[in-house]
């Protein structure tokens, strides 16, 4: 019993003696802790406010939010730590080094996000836009900082790392994109009856873009056939199923409107031999 109350005493004099050690130390050091987290909460919703009164990019407003707050909370537990005598050079250094290794092993993120921010700054693209990145289409449905998501005809989300985009060819056909095409027609038939058919065709279905209007005209003159272009403009959402939709209409209506659209062909002559020949073949 006695050592148990001896224990007692000696650790409620450990903490006294701590207190009147350290006791302006701890008050100070919370107080630090204090005013640095109603400083970051000040400061981030300032920056917030301005930068949306300046309509800047929402991914980029909070990742700057959240950079300028974790700043000053980190400088303020420094402060906090330097107040109990702790030398706060050796967690500089430390923290640098392990920045400094850690680099190494995300490469890929950083470049992600340093091209997510070069994409936010320079607007290349915006959400709703169609694009043609790494080999892909879709319409934007969101940028983040380290990706771009896309999202296809079919529905399908597309996550692209956007330091796959930076840098690479870009098509950005914003919320409509052109269809072109080439059909063939025979020499026997007229090039101004296929176009006016054509033409026609395009007119007539709802999903061609009235404005900017079909083009239609003849493209080249191909071995065998007169090749026809024509160009038109549809929803990026319903590109391959106008583009389905128009071509049948079109092979259908220049069938009826007795235009022949002709297969590639050779013709092969026979020559039969002359005594001639055969005479220059014996020499």
């Amino acid at each position: 019993m006695k050592e148990e109350i001896a224990m007692a005493q000696k650790t409620f004099d450990v903490v006294i003696d701590f207190f009147v050690r350290y006791s302006f130390q701890v008050i100070g050091a919370i107080a630090v802790l204090i005013v640095g987290w109603i400083v970051a909460r000040l400061a981030a919703g300032f920056l917030l406010e301005l930068l949306e009164k300046r309509k800047v990019d929402v991914t980029l407003s909070k990742f700057a939010v959240s950079t300028v707050k974790l700043i000053i909370i980190g400088f303020a537990v420094l402060v906090s730590l330097n107040n109990f005598g702790v030398t706060i050079a050796p967690f500089i250094a430390a923290l640098a080094a392990m920045a400094f290794g850690a680099s190494f092993a995300i490469q890929g993120p950083i470049a992600n996000y340093g091209a997510g921010l070069v994409i936010i700054l320079t607007r290349p693209f915006k959400v709703g836009n169609t694009v043609t990145a790494a080999g892909v289409s879709g319409v934007v449905e969101e940028i983040k900082l380290g990706a771009t998501i896309l999202s296809d005809e079919d529905g399908v989300r597309i996550t692209i790392p956007n330091k796959h985009i930076v840098g690479e060819i870009l098509h950005n056909s914003d919320k409509q994109r052109i269809v072109e095409e080439v059909v063939g027609i025979s020499y026997h038939c007229e090039p101004e009856h296929a176009i006016k058919i054509i033409r026609e065709t395009l007119l007539e279905i709802e999903q061609v873009f009235k404005e900017p209007p079909p083009q239609v005209g003849i493209q080249k003159f191909g071995d065998w056939s007169i090749d026809v272009g024509f160009r038109y403009w549809v929803a990026s959402r319903k590109y391959f199923q106008t583009l389905y939709e128009v071509n049948l209409a079109v092979y259908k209506n220049l069938k009826q409107g007795g235009v022949e659209i002709p297969f590639p062909q050779r013709e092969v002559r026979v020559i039969s031999e002359t005594a001639e020949t055969r005479s220059i073949k014996a020499a």
